[in-house]
């Protein structure tokens, strides 16, 4: 399968086009190691971020890993709004939203997540242009199937949502938007030199609640239902991407 991403940067070479969909291995600083919950984490990256900045996941999802032929599985855009951040994308079985960083975070549990900065900020002029197409877009539903044909769709995945939003502000476009995946992206944003890799961190599973037993059958209950819960878990995270 065919997932080459044809981006024009629009710059002095408007037919400069990139065809290499393999992801770019950068080394990036970790964001981990000074952290010991979720919400300080997610707190100081709000301090990182700014409008146009992108947020890409490496997550358990084998149906776009499979599909994409690649370990990125979603791409999310960050606006910044009354000095906080907020995030846009397209999510299976609810299409385009807006949520919180704190909130979009914690559904990508658990995943890496992959920062890349804008190599010049967004000017006041790109910045209306790209907030208002993201939030024409909401509501929009979540399709990925397009993806094979490159035709155009009443859905819109993820990547296909990120590319059009970078082309309202005249920042980049592709040829064929819906078949951009997460990682033709990645390679398409940082070949044209439009995009910088800034900082990675893991995302890990919410810790479970401890239920204390009142015996031995109690104890098998529990490891029962903790083991079943588990499985269910990841198997929604590989097949249904939630």
């Amino acid at each position: 399968m065919s997932l080459f991403l044809s981006i024009a940067v629009l710059a002095s070479t408007p037919q400069a086009t990139q065809r290499n969909d393999q992801p770019i291995q950068a080394v990036t600083p970790q964001m981990n190691a000074n952290f010991t919950t979720f919400d300080q984490l997610a707190d100081t990256l709000s301090t990182r971020v700014q409008t146009g900045t992108l947020l890409f996941s490496k997550g358990d999802c084998l149906a776009v890993r499979i599909f994409t032929q690649s370990a990125y599985t979603h791409v999310a855009m960050i606006v910044m709004r009354n000095g906080e951040p907020v995030v846009y994308d397209s999510m299976n079985g609810t299409g385009v939203r807006c949520l919180t960083l704190k909130n979009y975070l914690n559904t990508q549990r658990p995943a890496t997540i992959h920062v890349f900065q804008p190599q010049a900020a967004f000017n006041q002029r790109m910045t209306a242009q790209y907030e208002r197409f993201l939030d024409k877009k909401l509501g929009t539903p979540y399709s990925i199937k397009h993806h094979l044909t490159g035709n155009r769709a009443q859905g819109v995945h993820c990547a296909e949502y990120a590319v059009d939003a970078l082309a309202a502000c005249n920042l980049m476009k592709a040829n064929a938007p819906s078949k951009v995946s997460p990682a033709s992206l990645v390679t398409g944003i940082v070949q044209s030199e439009r995009y910088i890799p800034s900082i990675t961190f893991a995302l890990e599973r919410p810790p479970r609640a401890v239920e204390k037993p009142s015996g031995w059958c109690h104890q098998l209950w529990i490891d029962t239902k903790n083991c079943t819960s588990t499985c269910c878990i990841k198997l929604r995270g590989w097949v249904l991407c939630q």
